[in-house]
């Protein structure tokens, strides 16, 4: 059997926003905006920066974090894959951290304290992940399942949640600041 084809982007997309779409009304991922955290060979992992969970306060499952948790104090959801599995990303106050635009890993377990010590203002928390095995990402995008767009440390930790995906577009100029006034249901247009 011979293997597929996949398509070559020629470098890493980790740090970039994917850009649902409008015409995408999929439950999963219509009005998206996913950060990819890990790009590579064997495929793609992200968490969707627009979907607060609204009746899920971080305070409520994390009563220590309340003085680093950023606005609007709610967990997001991540994504379709492993909802169970938490991802924890912190805003940097001072160095850079190691992942994509400067973020920190953060560890729950760890004592807020010590992690605000470690330079960190803020974090967002987030339930399960978007997951692409190998090409499939690569595949979507050829097919113009997703626009992919410059991200910025301001999107993954906005206090304003439901208008990130028109902000986004708006700032990219051009066609797709024109999708920004795209109506959601184009039905009723």
């Amino acid at each position: 059997m011979e293997e597929a084809k996949v398509p070559n982007l020629g470098l890493s997309l980790a740090g970039k926003i994917l850009v649902a779409r409008p015409d995408i009304q999929h439950d999963t991922f219509g009005s998206t905006l996913t950060l990819v955290l890990e790009h590579g060979s064997e495929g793609a992992l992200g968490v969707v920066i627009n979907r607060p969970m609204w009746r899920s306060p971080m305070v409520a499952s994390f009563p220590d974090w309340d003085e680093l948790d950023a606005d609007p104090g709610l967990i997001f959801h991540g994504g379709p894959v492993d909802q169970d599995a938490l991802i924890a990303l912190g805003r940097p106050s001072g160095e850079p951290g190691e992942l994509v635009l400067g973020a920190h890993p953060v560890d729950l377990d760890d004592q807020p304290a010590l992690v605000r010590a470690q330079g960190i203002s803020s974090v967002r928390v987030f339930a399960g992940y978007a997951g692409w095995h190998r090409g499939q990402l690569e595949n979507e995008i050829a097919q113009d399942g997703w626009w992919v767009v410059d991200a910025t440390i301001d999107d993954l930790f906005t206090d304003d949640p439901e208008t990130l995906w028109v902000r986004v577009l708006q700032r990219q100029g051009g066609e797709l600041a024109w999708y920004a006034h795209y109506p959601r249901d184009p039905s009723l247009n």
